[in-house]
């Protein structure tokens, strides 16, 4: 059951009071182990001079594109930042794989001229069932490029393929939840990133 349809009220104080509390409660039940590995893989790839690519459809695409803005240029002024990259922002690109070759196929193609062996790729989807993050993740796999997915729901079949996953526990079609705590995540991660690097 889509829990938010549960405690809908029309009474606007009443609903967010509601709506905080199941995000709080939501947050409460992430695997602290599993940001602790992804802060040691995105650590490992920076000290390799890898690149990390984020990817994402929707909301997820819009969190993909925060998320490595925030990782590249909130260090930028550090002697090795981040070489983080969303490959979700080419319209022109995006728009040319989606028409010549399908929807599925906009982000395995541009890791095929862009990624190398020992890259990261990170894919941000809710239900973890994306064809094309799918199609990515795959790819990567079988080139040697690590995988991180930070789902939601039942984690779909990225939990499975990804190397690792952070995933958060929503009930199923909870888009809001799940993507304010993968905003979370882009936040948290990233200020711990930064102070790390100033301290070192």
């Amino acid at each position: 059951m889509n829990r938010i349809d549960g405690f809908f009220t029309e009474n606007i104080e009443q609903f967010s009071q509601s709506y905080f509390s199941y995000l709080k409660e939501i947050i409460d039940k992430v695997d602290l182990s599993e940001i602790k590995i992804f802060v040691e893989l995105l650590l490992s790839a920076r000290k390799s001079g890898a690149t990390i690519f984020f990817i994402g459809n929707g909301g997820s695409a819009a969190t993909a594109s925060h998320f490595a803005n925030d990782l590249a240029f909130g260090t930028h002024e550090h002697e090795k930042p981040f070489k983080a990259i969303s490959i979700t922002d080419n319209v022109s690109v995006l728009t040319a794989l989606g028409n010549d070759y399908g929807y599925g196929e906009i982000f395995v193609r541009q890791l095929k001229v862009y990624a190398e062996k020992g890259d990261v790729v990170v894919g941000i989807s809710a239900s973890g069932n994306s064809k094309n993050l799918i199609n990515a993740f795959n790819y990567a796999k079988s080139s040697g490029i690590k995988t991180m997915a930070l789902t939601a729901f039942d984690g779909g079949q990225m939990k499975v393929i990804a190397d690792n996953c952070i995933h958060i526990p929503t009930e199923d079609k909870e888009y809001g939840p799940a993507e304010d705590v993968h905003m979370i995540l882009d936040h948290l991660i990233s200020s711990y990133l930064m102070r790390i690097m100033r301290s070192a």
